[in-house]
């Protein structure tokens, strides 16, 4: 692979995969879409499929990553990628990110202006601060942030890496064990299928606490984004809790290639 269908590949593959991912996300969350508070299987599942559609798509260009955590495993890993591919992998797992998470506001653009003009939704800041919304207790998020990254239901910074490391831990070592190509450097037709039930399990197990972000680029690009975008009554980014959802899967895509390294290779 070149390093341009790299990068093609990997902007492509990550903007589905937020665009389908994210969508979902607003669907559920955003006033006035048909799916508002169709619950956590709908964005569990909507997130595998999202999980599924981009790898088939890039898988052919890229060996579809899509997550900067999968791509530093597979760097660490034995016989893995070249450490020189690794920042052409990140910048188009970013850009693609980014680029989803636009898509997201094209698509829900009215839907977008009818929730954060709603008095009920962006009301006083004390009745806000009563209701059960995660990004409405938060001092420093904003109404809609859920639907472009994830934050903590209770905010705690060791809980909140922990849960991060292990999912990504799980994501990891089933990419690394039963999800590779022949050649052991990217997703497979059949472990594109693994990989997105696996996304489910951990949506479903682990992603209660933290939104199960296990991806750096899924969070950081698209918190990008929202901050850029001209959103009404949006409220803040909190990039004080952006560090979490990188760390976390770095740290566990580190802890899961050794755990490879030593036990699988």
């Amino acid at each position: 692979m070149s390093s341009s269908d790299i990068f093609i590949g990997e902007t492509i593959g990550t903007a589905i995969l937020i665009l389908l991912g994210g969508g979902v996300c607003a669907a559920v969350t955003l006033k006035a879409s048909k799916a508002r508070n169709a619950g956590w299987l709908a964005i569990t599942f909507g997130w595998g499929f999202a999980v599924l559609t981009a790898v088939y798509t890039s898988a052919p260009l890229s060996g579809a990553h899509l997550n900067p955590a999968v791509t530093l495993a597979l760097a660490l890993k034995k016989d893995g990628i070249e450490w020189s591919d690794v920042p052409v992998y990140w910048g188009g797992q970013l850009l693609g990110a980014m680029i989803g998470a636009a898509l997201v506001w094209v698509a829900y653009y009215g839907q977008f202006h009818a929730h954060l003009t709603d008095r009920e939704i962006v009301g006083q800041p004390a009745k806000a601060a009563k209701t059960k919304s995660v990004e409405a207790r938060e001092a420093a998020a904003g109404p809609v942030l859920g639907v472009f990254s994830t934050g903590p239901e209770v905010r705690v910074a060791w809980q909140n890496i922990a849960t991060e490391v292990l999912g990504t831990i799980i994501l990891v070592l089933a990419v690394l064990t039963q999800g590779l190509n022949g050649e052991g450097k990217g997703l497979g037709t059949l472990g594109a299928l693994v990989t997105a039930l696996v996304v489910v399990s951990i949506g479903l197990s682990l992603g209660g606490p933290t939104g199960y972000a296990i991806n750096p680029a899924r969070d950081l690009g698209p918190r990008i984004v929202h901050a850029l975008l001209p959103l009404p009554n949006k409220g803040g980014s909190d990039w004080g809790y952006a560090w979490v959802p990188v760390v976390g899967p770095l740290l566990g895509a580190a802890v899961a290639a050794g755990i490879y390294n030593v036990a699988f290779a």
